[in-house]
C-alpha cells in the first residue's frame, strides 16, 4: 500500500444515505482516517458508516459548506479527500491518488467526475466536463459559505487527476423530485438573502438553463435521458424562482 493514501482523511457528508454509505466508504480502503458528518439520519446510515470504520458526528444541517467545513477542521490527515455519499472512488483514481501523494507537485487536485442517469452514462448536458475540486493539502482549503453549490476556496496551484470519480446521484425520480425541491429551496434562499427578485427571472432562467443544457452542452446527444435531465433541472430553476417569490411577497 502507497503511504500516500495513509496519509488521507476522507470527509463525507450524509443524510439518510444506508443505500450509498458503505459503497463509498469501501472504495476509498487505506485512507487514514474517515470522518462522517450525519444530519441526525433515521434510517441505518450511522451504523454502516461506523461498521466501515468511520468517525461519525452528528450535528444539525445548516449547510453542504458549514458542515463541510466543520469536519476538515476535525480533521488530523495531511490531505483531505471530499466526497458525497453518491460518489465512489474508481480503482484507477485510488491507485492514481495513493501515488501522486507519494510526491505532490500541487496543493490542491481537480478530479473528474463520471455521472449516470436513468441507468446511462450522461456525457453531454454539461455533466461530461465535470470537474469538481476535491482533494487538497490540510489547511489550504475551506468552502465559501454558500446555501448551495459551495466551492472550495484553494490556497496555492490546483491541478487535474486523470481517471473518474463514480457519481450516480439519483435513486429514481422520485429522489431527484425530491433533492430538486430542497436545492430550489436553498437557492431561493440565497437569491432572497442577496436582495434578487423573482421577475423577470421566473422566465428567463429556466429557459436558459434548457437551451444551454439541451443545446449549447449537447444534451440532444444523450438521448431521452438528456432530455429528461435537461426538463428536470429547467423545472428545478423555475421552482427556486417560485420560492423566491413567496420569500419576497409572503
Amino acid at each position: 500500500m502507497n503511504r500516500g493514501l495513509n496519509e488521507v482523511t476522507l470527509i463525507v457528508i450524509t443524510l439518510n444515505e444506508e443505500e450509498n454509505i458503505g459503497d463509498c466508504l469501501k472504495s476509498a480502503p487505506g485512507v487514514g482516517e474517515i470522518i462522517v458528518v450525519d444530519s441526525f439520519s433515521d434510517d441505518e446510515t450511522v451504523r454502516i458508516a461506523e461498521e466501515a470504520g468511520a468517525r461519525v458526528y452528528r450535528r444539525e444541517f445548516i449547510s453542504n459548506a458549514e458542515q463541510k467545513n466543520w469536519a476538515i477542521e476535525k480533521a488530523s490527515g495531511e490531505w483531505i479527500l471530499i466526497l458525497d455519499a453518491d460518489e465512489r472512488l474508481s480503482p484507477a483514481l485510488r491507485r492514481e491518488i495513493a501515488d501522486l501523494l507519494d510526491n505532490p507537485e500541487a496543493e490542491g487536485y481537480w478530479l473528474r467526475r463520471k455521472n449516470r442517469f436513468m441507468n446511462r452514462d450522461i456525457k453531454h448536458c454539461g455533466w461530461g466536463n465535470d470537474l469538481v475540486l476535491r482533494l487538497f493539502r490540510a489547511g489550504r482549503g475551506r468552502y465559501s459559505e454558500r446555501l448551495v453549490h459551495e466551492k472550495l476556496i484553494l490556497e496555492g496551484r490546483a491541478s487535474r487527476l486523470e481517471n473518474p470519480v463514480l457519481h450516480d446521484p439519483y435513486r429514481d425520480m422520485n429522489d431527484y423530485l425530491d433533492r430538486m425541491n430542497q436545492y430550489s429551496r436553498r437557492g431561493a434562499e440565497e437569491l432572497h438573502r442577496d436582495g434578487k427578485h423573482w421577475f423577470p427571472g421566473i422566465i428567463t432562467h429556466p429557459l436558459f438553463r434548457f437551451f444551454r443544457m439541451y443545446f449549447l452542452q449537447l444534451g440532444f446527444l444523450d438521448g431521452a435521458a438528456g432530455f429528461i435531465l435537461c426538463s428536470a433541472a429547467t423545472a428545478g430553476v423555475f421552482f427556486k424562482y417560485v420560492y423566491l417569490k413567496e420569500l419576497r411577497e409572503p
